[in-house]
């Protein structure tokens, strides 16, 4: 799981508490630092959703990513309305926890919208997510995945992490 999110609870779009290690466990996250009442925020977010469902919603297997909000909205009810109304199926941080302030200080946030991207530690695969999908659509997702060194299978073709290979059914270094 993302250790970042370790002893704390997310939520779901019906409201439901979820806990983190299970819904993190072996996936890239993003860290999707927003609010509805900024313009390049709602001008973004239908973008990652429409990424997030090609990868998490429509693949077979489905992607191992997942989303976590951490809302800079001014009240609940305004994040609520904005995840409800613009976010896709991912998950949520309470606009209740203060740990939102100790998130944005870690990942040096001064702005929204900011997708960061990040390894099962917690470590920074890049503070640049929203860039590299508009950029590089879904091609970005593979390098993500190479550098959190998570195995992904994608219709067949195996994805692994640099610098290992299969030989005779087993996964080993080179």
């Amino acid at each position: 799981m993302v250790e970042v999110f370790s002893g704390r609870t997310l939520l779901n779009k019906d409201g439901d508490l979820v806990d983190p290690e299970e819904a993190l466990r072996n996936k890239v996250v993003g860290i999707y630092f927003s609010a509805g009442w900024c313009p390049p925020c709602r001008d973004f977010t239908p973008i990652l959703c429409d990424f997030y469902t090609e990868l998490v919603e429509e693949s077979e297997p489905p992607a191992q990513f997942e989303i976590v909000f951490v809302s800079s909205d001014k009240t609940t009810d305004d994040m609520v309305e904005y995840y409800h109304d613009m976010h896709g199926d991912w998950l949520a941080l309470p606009f209740t926890d203060d740990y939102k302030h100790e998130l944005k200080q870690r990942y040096k946030i001064t702005a929204v919208p900011k997708l960061v991207i990040v390894k099962e530690n917690g470590d920074v695969i890049t503070d640049k997510g929203r860039k590299q999908i508009r950029d590089r659509g879904l091609a970005c997702f593979r390098t993500w995945l190479d550098a959190a060194e998570i195995f992904q299978n994608f219709k067949g073709i195996i994805v692994r992490p640099p610098g290992t290979l299969k030989m005779n059914g087993h996964v080993g270094e080179m």
